[in-house]
């Protein structure tokens, strides 16, 4: 009978044994856009050491980073309690960040104690190490009197150090008192706890003092010890003489003595050292003479490549210990009086270290998954899980996980259950702590690849298309072609699990659109590929090597035949080099020809011409001779070398099958040797007349076996070729007819596929007319229902298809094919699986409803269908839905229906539907699809939407004036809720500065809003957001324009005001009156007395004088006024009026009573006119004059 233990056993062990077989953790692409929407809980990435010591002068910082969407908040624990960061005025945390700052201001000390870091977001919460902080001490060396030391010449000496216990320990060295370093070596040397050993004292080591010195690292201080004073007491007195002598103890009659140990004590010990750090191993002797000291291990030797000896040999350094360092380490102390052993126990011992630590892990709904924390030690750790910080023991239960030991095993996790798992590793010498977040993601497929891509590849070719997609759950990828087909995999096609589609030899039928297709339960994604196959580029006439004399001209021919759709360029090489072209140069590129001329001795070489295109290239290569013949011997030569004579008496012989021998008589070579044969053939069946290309062979052949094709008739004839061209075709030989045989090649292209519900087309690709191989060719297809044991059905027929009638919808088959003709079949093909044709889908998805309604989405669920019942090939769920009106009164929608697809063959399918309208009625209905029809509808769901933010507003205008500006805005198009109002912000704008941002809130029914200026230059930015009960929605931004377009824009404004064109109206008014005024006057005649004239004001004449005045006269002035007298001589005198009497230097004059009339300048009657304002004032023309 087996105990309740070994059944708990036995569980466990299955538990484990069936999450090994589920399937990998998603790894998240490192795509930007999946990274941005990505829900992640967070992670520490950056945190101060465990142990950490700070400079008391400096600022403390306590570093802890975490990344995670959304962003993380930061809580500190001191000492095990929550740490108000808040409350001390000296600590701050940075923005963004949980890194602490604290104030050196103070006591440093009142900080220390051990800190852990908390960083939270909706996913769970990360932690960091504690972090153990302590303050960097640096104590004074305690004050004491050091009396002389007195010791006998040739005893030992311990001069002890003891430093102050600084934090961390000081390093210690030795001086004396004129800070000289004490001189070391095997004789005197400090050991590892700082003491100063003399393994024997000599009279000499009086001549100086000791002291010990800390030199303390964080405050970059070093403090000194009182020193230490020596008197040697010696049997002889000490001088130079000593120094040089060979046996200096004997000298100085001081006894030898056997060594002993000065540390360690005792004839063994022992030391444990953590695995990863340092041993130090030290043997201090003393002795007459001076010991030497040696180190064994025993039963192994000492690493050679981790061990270091030092100090003399006094100590020994271990890097980087492990446990197969444990061990007797043995030190040996001799001279020449004898020996001494010291044996030291070293253990290893170990703090934690990982063989497994937990990493993220990203699931699915509904996938299993595990998290595994190994660790070892010495002694063995114990392993601690935590739960967002917290001991899992205390967690809130969760079904879907099972702990055991050091593993968390998951099942069927849900949505909401992400988390961050801690696991603390700890024994007495250390521990360790791991975050570990697992993340239940949920995300609907996505294209990571270039959009509709053009891939060219070569005939023949191994071909890959990429179709990089990402989904959770792990979405089902599916190659189609030409959006025909059931899924492309098997036979010419790989598919492989990254999404990539293999072709394994690409051919001109492959080419198409290839279409890749993702899909799980959150819908469905598609990525198309366009394949073009081109022929491969080819150098159908190769460079030929040539053997030439120097001074002549050499030509190399590289013909080449590329796929017409793909530009090909032809460079060139010589000896892997590339050539460069130009007009004057020796080295000419013309089309495919390269011309060498004047050809020397440095252009023999290895010539390649190399055909590219963008997907292929060929190269071939020929050489170059250059002999050192003269150019008038060459000339000659040249002169009588031509194409070769064609060849003669072609004789065929030796017939079989498919071969027969083909000879014939070289003609004349015309002073260039021949250095090829071509071949080629005529049928009189297929082509008759055309010839083709059937082999090349070397120049020294005149008999060559030709291999052949069966049932063609054929005739051959040959051209002979040499360095100068290709002969004329010989004539050509007898006719030559191979025997038939059956077919050799299987048809390709087999498929079948249904066109109509109760049929099956099955088509495949002709065989070439050289494949046929004999008479009458015609093709045996078969057929039968798969996974059937019924009799193949077959057909023979010429076509190349064939349609199978009265076929059950939908049914997979199994076809093959081979090609017959008189004289057999070829091989049958492998056997490929068609289907008959689809029919509508007889039954609708039922139990329609939705769940988890929010603003913008919702799950929906419904029960499937039996698989029977789709009529063809499973496509997808389609989910047809409209918005059916908003729930805002007036608000008038949309109603065109659209559908989304889900993809999912789940016993208890859901989707999610997304990108809904906030604040809505929607129906929806569903119905299966195959791939041609789409089945009945499911029962209609009426469900409504919750409010959202709303959208924009539908304007927001700003009318800016000297002192004011005035903002005016409408209710958004989507208001996607019942609006509560709106927030406006705004703030100063001072070139790519901002001032402090304002706000101002408004309730839904205030559309406007009127803001006074401090002054007319200042510019504003406003952001203005309505408000639902959800919150703030989409923000609309404007700018207010600078105050000279403002300015001017003002001007133009009064233009156009009524009151402003009345008073410019009635201003044009009153100046056209004065001019007619002014005409009227002037044009009035009659006498008037001399001291009438007198008191008139000056003609006014347009001429701007010296003293600034104006003159103004027309062309009138010059005529005689009406009325005029006539002179004593009969003729017209001019008027009174005229410039001449007041002209300037005219003479004075009388008038026909006597009076005289001055000489009036202008600037004399401007001087009167000035003493006679009543004159000037009774003028209207003087009135205007004084307006202008």
């Amino acid at each position: 009978m087996w105990t309740q233990e070994r059944w708990a056993a036995l569980a466990v062990l299955s538990i484990i044994m069936l999450l090994s077989k589920v399937a990998a953790p998603i790894e998240v692409p490192l795509d930007p856009k999946i990274q941005q929407e990505l829900k992640q809980p967070p992670t520490i990435v950056k945190q101060s050491l465990k142990d950490y010591i700070v400079d008391p002068r400096d600022n403390i910082i306590i570093e802890c980073e975490a990344k995670g969407t959304p962003v993380p908040t930061f809580q500190w624990r001191r000492n095990g309690k929550f740490f108000n960061v808040g409350k001390d005025p000296r600590v701050t945390m940075r923005s963004r960040s949980g890194t602490l700052e604290i104030r050196s201001s103070g006591k440093p000390e009142d900080y220390e104690g051990e800190y852990q870091c908390f960083a939270s977001n909706d996913f769970g919460t990360a932690i960091s190490n504690k972090i153990l902080l302590r303050v960097s001490k640096s104590p004074l060396w305690p004050k004491e009197v050091l009396e002389p030391v007195v010791v006998r010449e040739g005893e030992s000496l311990v001069l002890p150090c003891k430093p102050p216990p600084g934090l961390p320990p000081p390093e210690t060295f030795w001086m004396d008192s004129s800070i000289m370093p004490i001189i070391q070596d095997k004789r005197v040397s400090m050991g590892l706890n700082g003491d100063l050993f003399f393994s024997n004292v000599l009279a000499r080591d009086a001549n100086t003092d000791y002291s010990c010195n800390a030199r303390f690292e964080f405050t970059h201080t070093i403090q000194q010890k009182n020193p230490f004073t020596l008197k040697v007491l010696a049997k002889e007195p000490y001088n130079d003489t000593f120094l040089s002598s060979t046996d200096l103890y004997g000298a100085r009659n001081v006894p030898e003595t056997q060594p002993t140990f000065l540390s360690p004590k005792g004839l063994s010990s022992s030391k444990i050292v953590l695995r990863g750090e340092q041993l130090l191993l030290e043997c201090i002797a003393a002795g007459v003479p001076s010991p030497n000291i040696d180190w064994i291990k025993k039963g192994a030797d000492l690493p050679s490549k981790k061990v270091k000896i030092e100090n003399f040999g006094k100590t020994l350094r271990l890097l980087n210990v492990s446990e197969e360092d444990s061990g007797d380490y043995v030190c040996m102390a001799s001279n020449k009086i004898g020996s001494i052993r010291h044996s030291i126990e070293v253990q290893v011992k170990a703090a934690p270290y990982w063989l497994d630590k937990p990493t993220n892990l990203v699931l699915a709904p509904d996938e299993n998954g595990r998290l595994v924390c190994r660790a070892r030690g010495n002694p063995k750790p114990t392993i601690q899980w935590l739960v967002n910080g917290e001991p899992i023991e205390s967690s809130l239960p969760n079904p879907n996980r099972q702990v055991l030991g050091d593993t968390i095993l998951f099942h069927s996790v849900q949505i909401g259950s992400s988390a961050v798992h801690q696991c603390n590793a700890s024994n007495e010498h250390g521990y360790l702590l791991a975050n570990a977040f697992v993340n239940i993601l949920d995300m609907a497929p996505r294209m990571l690849g270039p959009k509709n891509q053009l891939i060219k590849v070569i005939e023949n070719n191994r071909t890959f298309l990429d179709c990089p997609f990402f989904g959770s759950p792990f979405p089902i990828l599916r190659w189609f072609k030409n959006g025909l087909g059931s899924g492309l995999d098997g036979g010419q096609y790989k598919l492989y699990h990254n999404g990539t589609l293999e072709i394994k030899q690409a051919r001109p039928e492959d080419q198409g659109t290839y279409t890749c297709v993702a899909s799980n339960i959150l819908g469905k994604m598609e990525n198309q590929v366009r394949l073009e196959v081109k022929e491969p580029t080819r150098i159908v006439r190769a460079p030929e090597h040539v053997t030439q004399a120097k001074g002549t001209t050499v030509r190399f021919d590289c013909r080449v035949k590329h796929d017409p759709s793909l530009l090909a360029t032809v460079t060139w090489l010589k000896d892997d080099k590339p050539l460069s072209f130009n007009w004057i140069g020796r080295f000419r590129k013309d089309g495919e020809t390269l011309s060498i001329y004047n050809v020397n001795p440095e252009d023999a070489g290895t010539y390649t011409c190399t055909a590219k295109t963008e997907i292929d290239e060929n190269s071939a290569s020929a050489r170059l001779t250059v002999t050192e013949d003269d150019i008038s011997s060459a000339s000659n030569r040249s002169a009588f070398a031509g194409r070769p004579d064609p060849p003669q008496d072609l004789e065929l012989s030796d017939p079989s099958a498919r071969s027969v021998r083909l000879t014939w008589v070289p003609g004349n070579e015309n002073n260039s040797p021949v250095t090829h044969f071509l071949v080629q053939f005529e049928e009189d069946r297929w082509e008759p007349g055309k010839w083709q290309n059937l082999s090349i062979f070397d120049g020294n052949l005149n008999s060559v076996n030709l291999q052949l094709s069966p049932f063609v008739n054929y005739q051959f004839r040959v051209i002979a070729i040499n360095a100068v061209g290709q002969s004329q075709p010989s004539l050509p030989s007898a006719r030559y007819q191979t025997s038939g045989a059956s077919p050799d090649v299987v048809p390709s292209g087999l498929k079948g596929w249904g066109s109509k519900k109760n049929n099956m087309e099955i088509t495949w690709q002709a065989l070439k007319n050289t494949e046929r191989n004999g008479p009458n060719l015609r093709y045996m297809v078969s057929w039968r229902r798969k996974d059937t044991e019924e009799e193949w059905n077959n057909t023979t027929t010429t076509r190349t298809k064939h349609i199978i009638h009265n076929t059950d919808t939908y049914v997979p088959y199994e076809i093959k094919i081979n090609a017959i003709n008189d004289f057999g079949h070829s091989p049958e093909s492998n056997i490929v699986i068609g289907y008959s044709g689809e029919d509508k889908p007889s039954a609708a998805p039922t139990e329609l409803r939705v769940s988890k309604i929010n603003s913008t989405k919702v799950n929906v669920h419904w029960v499937p269908v039996d698989p029977s019942t789709v009529n063809g090939e499973f496509k997808e769920y389609k989910l047809y839905y409209w918005r059916e009106a908003s729930l805002m009164k007036g608000l008038k929608v949309n109603k065109t229906k659209l559908h989304k697809g889900f993809f999912t063959t789940a016993e208890q399918p859901s989707g999610i539907l997304t990108e809904l309208f906030p604040y809505s009625k929607y129906k929806i209905y569903m119905v299966v699809a195959n791939r041609e029809y789409e089945g009945p509808q499911s029962n209609t769901v009426e469900f409504y939407t919750k409010e959202g933010e709303p959208g924009a507003p539908k304007y927001f205008r700003i009318q800016r004036h000297t002192d004011v500006v005035h903002l005016k805005w409408d209710k958004p198009l989507e208001p996607n809720g019942v609006l509560i109002g709106y927030t406006l912000q705004y703030h100063t704008v001072n070139g790519t500065q901002a001032g402090e941002r304002k706000v101002q809130s408004f309730p839904a029914n205030v559309t406007e809003y009127l803001m006074n200026l401090p002054n007319r230059f200042t510019r504003f930015k406003f952001y203005l957001a309505a408000r639902t009960q959800v919150g703030a929605g989409e923000v609309y931004a404007v700018e207010s324009p600078h105050f000279t377009n403002e300015a001017y824009k003002e001007q133009e404004d009064i233009a156009t005001q009524g009151w402003f064109i009345g008073l410019m109206c009635a201003v044009a008014l009153l100046v056209l009156i004065l001019l007619i005024v002014c005409f009227i006057k002037r044009s009035r005649g009659g006498k008037y007395a001399v001291r009438d004239k007198k008191d008139l004001p000056l003609d006014p004449v347009d001429h701007k004088d010296q003293d600034g005045s104006f003159d103004y006269h027309s062309d009138e002035d010059n005529k005689p006024l009406q009325g005029s007298q006539t002179s004593l001589d009969g003729n017209v005198k001019e008027s009174d009026d005229s410039l001449v009497d007041y002209g300037e230097g005219g003479d004075g004059q009388f008038n026909e009573d006597g009076s005289f009339i001055g000489q009036y300048t202008v600037k004399k009657d401007k001087e009167e006119t000035e003493g006679n304002e009543s004159s000037e004032a009774t003028s209207p023309v003087n009135a205007i004059y004084s307006l202008a």
